[in-house]
This record gives C-alpha cells, structure tokens and sequence, in this order.
C-alpha cells in the first residue's frame, strides 16, 4: 500500500474531502488520541503549558491539550500549525481552542526564540523526507525544522515527535 506523502505534498493531498474524511475516520482518532496521550507523558509537564502542536491538521491533538485536567497538568493552551489550508478550514469549523497558522514546518518553525513550553508533532515528519522541489532537499527541510523547533522552545523546554518512517535511513 503507497504511503500519501510518498505521492504527493501534504496541501495537496488533504483537499477538503480528505481533510473531512481524516478528521471523521473513528481510526484515526483513536490512533491520534493514544500518540498524544503518549506524547504528554513523556513531556511530564506539571502545569499547564503553551504547547506547539507542528502539523495540528484539523485539531485533533490540540483538543486533548485543552482537555487535559488539572491533576495532569492540564489544560494547556496551545498553538497549531499546518500546511494544509483544508485541514486548518476543518479546525476552524470545529471550533478548537488553540491558535491556528498556516506554515509549511520545511521552511522552519517561525516563531520568536524561547516562546513554547513544549511541542508535539503527531504523524507530520514523515512529510518532511520527501523534497518538494528539485532544489530542496529532504535534508535540508528536516534541518531548517528541528533547528526552528529547537529555538522555539524555553530553555529547558521538550518536543515529542511521533511519525512514521519508511525505511530504515529514515529511522
């Protein structure tokens, strides 16, 4: 079975049915609900924190930062972002609580040094390792985001990234 980021760009690929679609399949969020549970566990955050949740898509992630209680550390305020316009319209309709912002993590992560607490990115690497141009490499996106998401986050602060790797170069 062919893996979607393997066949075309993530704003592409999630058009506004897609989105709707990703968004609604009981799967996925439960496999979203179970790796941002995980990921919050391995953040050990003792109070509640402004979080950057990196390829949010349609807010799935972002409404369990919301909803995490007090006695976990909760809740957390939180700011998305994507690439995908359709993904983020969903969220919009949705009405999550968290900030939204339209950005491809390839070109980094534009936020001013030291603002989040902590960030998560459920299942958006992966996109990162295929180029989106003759002239940009998987190297250099994966490069321009880690060290984004490096100075954005607080001294001290943590980032949990779960995603999927195709082969073992990419583990």
């Amino acid at each position: 079975m062919s893996r979607p980021e393997d066949t075309l760009a993530a704003d592409v690929h999630y058009d506004d049915t897609e989105a709707r679609k990703y968004t609604t399949s009981s799967r996925i969020q439960n496999i979203q609900a179970t790796m941002t549970r995980r990921a919050l566990e391995l953040l050990e955050l003792k109070s509640p924190s402004l979080i950057l949740d990196v390829g949010c898509g349609s807010g799935l992630s972002g409404e369990m930062l919301t909803a995490e209680l007090p006695e976990d550390g909760g809740p957390h305020m939180w700011v998305g972002m994507d690439v995908s316009p359709s993904m983020l319209d969903v969220a919009l309709q949705r009405d999550v609580e968290g900030d939204l912002m339209l950005a491809d993590i390839g070109q980094g992560v534009p936020f001013r040094a030291g603002t989040f607490d902590a960030a998560i990115s459920i299942s958006a690497i992966q996109w990162l390792c295929n180029a989106e141009s003759s002239d940009t490499s998987p190297q250099g996106r994966l490069s321009r985001f880690f060290n984004g998401l490096y100075a954005s986050l607080r001294r001290g602060g943590r980032a949990v990234c779960q995603f999927y790797p195709k082969n073992d170069v990419q583990r």
